[in-house]
C-alpha cells in the first residue's frame, strides 16, 4: 500500500477529478479495513502522539483500560486514566521513553478483580521516536489457570509428604500424653504440686496443637467420601449462622445472612460444605480483630448456587491473592496454613470453584459456586382436551428435519 501510495503521489498534478476522486475511495477502503482489524483484536492496543496524548484506541483498549473517555484524546494518556497505579505507570513510561514489556496489574471490575499485562513500546519511524505504541492483554484467566495447577501440583506433593509424617507423629502424641496423664496422678497432694502442674498444663497445650495440626494434615491427604444429597443451601447456612452468632458478636463482629429466595435443592454433602464454610468465617472473623461486620449471602443461576461470605476486615494484599489456598501458607502466628486448602479441596471435590476478592484494609469476599444439575428432559406443559392446563410425560429431544 506505501509503495502505491508513493507512485500516486508522483502522478497526482497529472490527476483529474475522476482519478483523484477514486484515489481518495481507495484511501477510505483501506483505512476503514485497518479500523476493522484493529477493532476486532482481542489485545488492545493505544498509540500516542510525541506529546503522549492518544491519537488511536481500539475498542479492545477501550474495554480494558479504565479511561475517561472526556478529551481522552486531548490530554496526555495518564491524565485519562482512572486508576491511580496505572496512571502513574503510564507517567513514567511514556516520559522515560523506554520500553516495558509485560508490565501486570490488577483492577476492580464488578465481576471481580481483573489483571491486565501492558507493553509500551517506542514508536519509532525514520530512526527518530515519533510516539509511543502501547499493548494490553487481558490474563485474568491465564493467571487462574496457573493458580488452579500450582494449587494441584502443591495438593499432590502434600499427600505424599504429609501421610507419612502425619502417622510419625500422630502415634509418639498419644504416648506422651498418656504419661503426662501418669505424672499428674503420681503428683497428685505433693507440696510442690503447683508449678509443677503449669509446666504439665503448657505440656498438654502443645501436645493438643501438635495433635490439631496431625489431624488436619490427615483430613487433607484422605481421600473425601463426598455423599451429595438433595440439600437445602439456605437450612444449612441458617445453622452455620446459630452456630456462630454468639463467638462473633462476643468478639464485636455484626452477622447478616441473605437467604436467596430462589435456590433450589440440589445435592451437596452437608458435612464437608459446612466445614468448608465454618473455615471461611471463622478467618473472617480473625480478619477483624477491632470488631466489624460479616455477611453471608445465599444466591442461584440455572445452572450454579453460590454462597459468599464477605467480611470487612483487614483485607489481604494483593501480592498475597495467589498463594492463600496453598498448603502451609498462613498469615496467622499459630495456624496451620491448612484451613482454606481444605475448603479448597472440598468445594473442587463438589465439582465448584472458589474465588477470592479482596483490597488491603477494606475487607474480603469469598464466593464459592457450586453446579446444579440440569434435568435431561423437561416436563412440557400443554392443553389438555377440556381446555386446561395439564403436564404430559417428558418428552425425548428430537433434531429438526
Amino acid at each position: 500500500m506505501r509503495k502505491f501510495l508513493e507512485r500516486a503521489m508522483e502522478k497526482v498534478s497529472r490527476m483529474n477529478e475522476e482519478s483523484i476522486r477514486g484515489l481518495l475511495r481507495v484511501l477510505a477502503d483501506e483505512n476503514e479495513r485497518l479500523d476493522a482489524v484493529l477493532d476486532s483484536m482481542l489485545d488492545g492496543i493505544v498509540v500516542c502522539d510525541e506529546d503522549h496524548a492518544p491519537i488511536l484506541v481500539n475498542k479492545a483498549a477501550d474495554r480494558l483500560l479504565p479511561m475517561a473517555q472526556a478529551e481522552l484524546f486531548d490530554l496526555p494518556l495518564w491524565e485519562s486514566v482512572r486508576d491511580e497505579e496505572l496512571a502513574d505507570f503510564f507517567d513514567a513510561a511514556l516520559n522515560g521513553e523506554e520500553s516495558v514489556i509485560d508490565r501486570e496489574f490488577a483492577l476492580d471490575a464488578k465481576s471481580g478483580t481483573r489483571i491486565i499485562s501492558v507493553s509500551v513500546t517506542p514508536l519509532v519511524r525514520e530512526k527518530r521516536i515519533r510516539g509511543t505504541l502501547i499493548h494490553v492483554e487481558e490474563t485474568t484467566d491465564k493467571r487462574r489457570r496457573e493458580a488452579r495447577l500450582r494449587r494441584a501440583e502443591n495438593l499432590a506433593s502434600l499427600t505424599t509428604l504429609a501421610a507419612g509424617v502425619a502417622h510419625e507423629i500422630k502415634n509418639p502424641l498419644g504416648s506422651i500424653s498418656i504419661h503426662v496423664q501418669l505424672m499428674r496422678k503420681a503428683l497428685k497432694g505433693r507440696a510442690d504440686e503447683p508449678p509443677i502442674d503449669r509446666y504439665l498444663d503448657v505440656v498438654t497445650e502443645e501436645i493438643d496443637r501438635l495433635n490439631k495440626i496431625v489431624v488436619d494434615f490427615l483430613f487433607a491427604v484422605r481421600p473425601m467420601d463426598i455423599v451429595p444429597i438433595n440439600d437445602d443451601l439456605n437450612a444449612l447456612l441458617r445453622e452455620l449462622a446459630e452456630f456462630m452468632r454468639v463467638e462473633v458478636e462476643s468478639a464485636g463482629i455484626e452477622l447478616s445472612v441473605d437467604y436467596g429466595k430462589d435456590v433450589p435443592p440440589f445435592p451437596f454433602d452437608r458435612r464437608y460444605l459446612k466445614q468448608a464454610l465454618l473455615n471461611l468465617v471463622k478467618n473472617a472473623a480473625a480478619a477483624m480483630p477491632d470488631g466489624g461486620s460479616l455477611r453471608l449471602t445465599s444466591e442461584a443461576s440455572a445452572e450454579e448456587a453460590r454462597i459468599s461470605v464477605a467480611d470487612s476486615g483487614v483485607g489481604i494484599p494483593e501480592d498475597r491473592l495467589g498463594k492463600i489456598f496453598e498448603p502451609y501458607y498462613t498469615t496467622k502466628e499459630n495456624g496451620t496454613g491448612l484451613g482454606l486448602t481444605l475448603t479448597y479441596k472440598i468445594v473442587k471435590e463438589h465439582g465448584g470453584d472458589i474465588t477470592v476478592t479482596s483490597k488491603a484494609g477494606q475487607g474480603s469476599t469469598f464466593v464459592i459456586a457450586l453446579p446444579i444439575p440440569q434435568r435431561d428432559r423437561r416436563m412440557i406443559t400443554g392443553a389438555c382436551p377440556d381446555g386446561e392446563e395439564c403436564d404430559h410425560e417428558p418428552l425425548p429431544d428430537t433434531e429438526e428435519g
